[in-house]
């Protein structure tokens, strides 16, 4: 039986839970053009303060997220799996469960409502009920929910989080977010009985509020030791992602909020804590281990860019398709591109851990339809070639390109070379083409360049498309069918991996990623950059059949 307040009541609910802030929107529009009355504009308040909650625990998560700038600062070194992302999906329960509850404040008590814009004095007085409340409040609940009965049925779901991750502060039961809530509450209504109370106060400190816990769950080092070594006390008056870390990994030390004051008084204080958090700090200039292998991948399109890890870690986690919030920051991201384009470098997007084996995706900052453009040949190659050059010089050995990062011939001596690779009977049914109305015959179109459903339309009903391009093309007609680019399932022991490559599912990669992959596991130090080589096929495939690796089914019908 589960423990009383331990589960959210709209749990059933999912995406629709978000409908539960529509009271509070419309008796803020129906106040606006009926009522004409001022003091309904807190539920615009307390609507735009949620919103506001939520983008700050997303630009913490991505700023956490950006491994290119903050791998060297990790505290664990473990990656975030599909697990983890999934057991903390509804990691914003709790800023609609305090929507609510402030929405009942208000009601509850409201000669508060004429509230200043500005009080300086209400600034001092919130500080100050928050150290002399707050703190020692917390302090002492968080470490009551350590016993048996409290952390086996409520506190162990926060704690179960192997990697700690700004939405991690927000994965708990819904009695911990009431009394977070109360935690939070008690200076603001404190201030606002004072009468210093002002609408500054209470966006900051709510705002500032989730700052520090999102901070304290970043598992990246990003205060540095020079601070408290120039300032002493602060290091007592403010705790680190490291010293937080600590606590979820010997967890019966560091209990306080915000201010490791409160461990040091209630003897609770791990004697690590600043050791660790200076050496994390002093260690983030030097590169961290060496991958074992290194995938080379490159961007797709516009909206698939979005579907990198660090931006939206859920929309990351499964297969991409395009939906419709992605439109409105389409504009954003061209900027981004054109950006990227004059200034950018290959950068780390993701990893997972294999068998002891460290294996990096890296991202060459160029979009698929760049590749086709003559002028920017020579800077695309110019990208690879110092990706390369650096993964050598870091020691990387096994490196795999992405299909357009590879070198390419000509057409003509392309299909020439795939021709003498089949068995001489069937070599006749290999035709090369030069117009697609050439190919009105032909059942089975070998695609190595996206076609339009145009193009499309010449092929007989009947016909099955075999791609080999990115992105794949549009299954447009109903009377065919069309493969997925090659592909294989990655072992069941990887561990790390949060991410979907593309359009494939959790745990599949392309060929080329996973030729790369066999390649690491067999301890081969050569790398998968050519063409196929027809001869080692079979060694290779009994390879990746002997660690586990599973091909995926490819085809797909459109009606």
């Amino acid at each position: 039986m589960e423990a009383p307040l331990s589960t959210w009541p709209w749990d059933n609910l999912g995406s629709f839970k978000y409908l539960l802030y529509g009271p509070l929107l419309a008796k803020w529009l129906y106040s606006r053009y009926q009522e004409d009355n001022i003091k309904e504009t807190w539920c615009l308040h307390i609507l735009i303060i949620c919103l506001l909650r939520c983008s700050m625990h997303h630009t913490w998560n991505t700023f956490s997220g950006m491994l290119f700038l903050t791998r060297n600062r990790q505290i664990n070194k473990e990656g975030v799996g599909f697990k983890q992302i999934d057991n903390e999906w509804d990691w914003d329960n709790f800023i609609l469960l305090h929507g609510i509850m402030g929405s009942l404040v208000f009601y509850m008590l409201k000669d508060l409502i004429n509230l200043p814009l500005w009080d300086f004095k209400g600034l001092m007085a919130v500080a100050i009920l928050h150290i002399a409340i707050s703190e020692p409040l917390y302090y002492f609940l968080h470490k009551k929910f350590h016993g048996s009965y409290l952390f086996n049925h409520y506190h162990s779901l926060h704690h179960s989080s192997p990697v700690l991750q700004p939405f991690t502060a927000g994965h708990a039961t819904l009695l911990e977010h009431i009394i977070l809530a109360a935690v939070m509450g008690i200076p603001i209504l404190g201030t606002c009985l004072l009468g210093y109370g002002s609408i500054t106060m209470i966006y900051g400190y709510i705002l500032i509020f989730d700052c520090l816990r999102c901070l304290g769950h970043s598992n990246f080092e990003i205060i540095p030791h020079q601070l408290f070594q120039a300032f002493p006390t602060l290091k007592y008056l403010l705790y680190t992602p490291t010293y937080h870390s600590l606590h979820h990994t010997e967890m019966e030390t560091n209990y306080c909020l915000f201010m490791p004051l409160f461990d040091v008084l209630g003897n609770t204080l791990n004697p690590k804590s600043w050791e660790m958090h200076t050496k994390l700090s002093v260690e983030s200039g030097k590169n961290g281990r060496v991958p074992d292998f290194v995938f080379l991948a490159h961007v797709v399109d516009l909206t698939s860019a979005m579907h990198v890890p660090f931006l939206f870690r859920s929309f990351g986690s499964k297969p991409f398709s395009t939906r419709l919030f992605l439109l409105p920051l389409l504009p954003i991201t061209f900027v981004v591109m054109l950006v990227m384009w004059a200034y950018s470098k290959v950068f780390l997007n993701s990893f997972y851990n294999l068998r002891g084996r460290l294996h990096q995706t890296w991202v060459v900052p160029r979009f698929g339809f760049q590749y086709f453009l003559p002028f920017a040949a020579e800077g695309i190659n110019n990208q690879i070639e110092q990706a390369i050059l650096r993964a050598d010089r870091l020691g990387v050995k096994v490196i795999s390109l992405a299909a357009l990062n590879k070198m390419l011939t000509s057409s003509t001596e392309r299909f020439q070379k795939i021709q003498k690779e089949a068995p001489a009977e069937y070599q006749k049914y290999l035709v090369q083409v030069t117009k697609y109305e050439a190919a009105r015959n032909c059942k089975t179109w070998i695609v190595g360049k996206w076609i339009t459903p145009r193009e499309q339309s010449y092929a007989p009903k009947g016909t099955h498309f075999h791609q080999f391009v990115v992105p794949p093309i549009l299954s447009f007609r109903r009377d065919c069918t069309y493969g997925d680019l090659a592909a294989m399932r990655l072992p069941e022991d990887v561990q790390g991996l949060g991410s979907c490559e593309y359009t494939m599912e959790r745990g599949v990669v392309h060929a080329c990623h996973a030729g790369g992959v066999v390649h690491s596991l067999e301890g081969w130090t050569h790398h998968e950059v050519g063409a196929i080589d027809v001869d080692r096929i079979d060694l290779v495939w009994e390879a990746a059949m002997k660690h586990g690796l599973k091909p995926v089914s490819s085809l797909k019908k459109t009606d």
